[in-house]
């Protein structure tokens, strides 16, 4: 039944397609869904943030319930072992501070880490805060045999470190489009060297999808408009075009002495004080 559903977009609501899709067959999920934002916030960056055929504007309560149930069945959907990384903000309503960690600790997911990703721009400019630049990037992961820690990353991806910055995707259609350099930064780190499915829930204009084409694994997407699947197909078809961009986001993941190389020559692993010279000679060590 798998292939029913790979390298395509599946079109309708994402928790009714989900809930037909089988049981872990699904590697690493990747997804920012719509925010709930109101459809009122903009700046003189951005009109007001409105999706083709859904809306963004719901009570907050039955939002939030509907992200734990999409998480819950994207659980099911995962294999053991694996990992979803979804694409939130930190929302201010009525001066109410509103986080995704408010929903995401009442699903099945661990909680793995939560990323910073500096956008370098912030949309909505008023003055009531600080401009926020920054958006949360979850990992999200799946244990295996009772095992809540799971495998260690390997040197060269875990080296780029917890803030991830890059600005928002330009000239794209799609009124909050993540860069292709989010997506393949992930599926590079996590999946590694192994091929896989991968799953956007809410996949718009198919950034995601792009990003698993490009690096050779299968995709499943789901979106509620049919113009954002026309879109995402196009651009999957055209993948060759963004070739670059993945190209130069793999180019970071680079380290020259892993943590078992340093072990076995006998170089610092961390076992001793070292002043902060020193530190910085290691991470340059690392870094070359």
């Amino acid at each position: 039944m798998q292939n029913n559903y790979l390298n395509k977009i599946l079109n309708g609501n994402t928790f009714d397609i989900l809930k037909e899709i089988p049981d872990e067959i699904v590697d690493l999920g990747i997804t920012s869904p719509p925010y709930n934002k109101g459809e009122n916030k903009k700046g003189w960056l951005v009109k007001n943030v409105k999706y083709s055929s859904s809306s963004d504007k719901m009570n907050e309560e039955e939002y939030q319930e509907d992200q734990i149930k999409v998480l819950n069945e994207l659980y099911r959907i995962v294999k053991s072992g694996g990992s979803f990384f979804y694409n939130h903000k930190i929302r201010w309503e009525k001066g109410n501070l509103i986080h995704p960690i408010d929903w995401l600790r009442k699903t099945e997911w661990i909680v793995r880490q939560e990323i910073i990703w500096d956008r370098m721009i912030a949309a909505n400019i008023r003055g009531w805060r600080f401009w926020q630049v920054d958006e949360r990037i979850y990992w999200l992961y799946k244990p295996i045999a009772g095992n809540r820690i799971g495998k260690e990353l390997n040197a060269k991806h875990a080296l780029l470190t917890s803030i991830w910055r890059f600005p928002p995707e330009k000239k794209n259609p799609h009124p909050a489009p993540f860069p292709l350099s989010l997506p393949v930064r992930v599926i590079n780190s996590i999946l590694h060297e192994e091929r896989g499915v991968i799953i956007d829930p809410y996949s718009g204009s198919g950034t995601t999808l792009v990003a698993a084409r490009i690096l050779g694994h299968d995709y499943i997407g789901i979106d509620i408009s049919k113009d954002y699947i026309s879109i995402a197909n196009k651009r999957i078809k055209n993948s060759e075009l963004e070739v670059k961009i993945a190209e130069l986001e793999k180019e970071k993941h680079k380290v020259r002495k892993t943590f078992s190389d340093r072990k076995m020559k006998g170089d610092f692993t961390g076992k001793h004080r070292i002043n902060s010279k020193s530190i910085s000679v290691i991470k340059k060590d690392l870094q070359q």
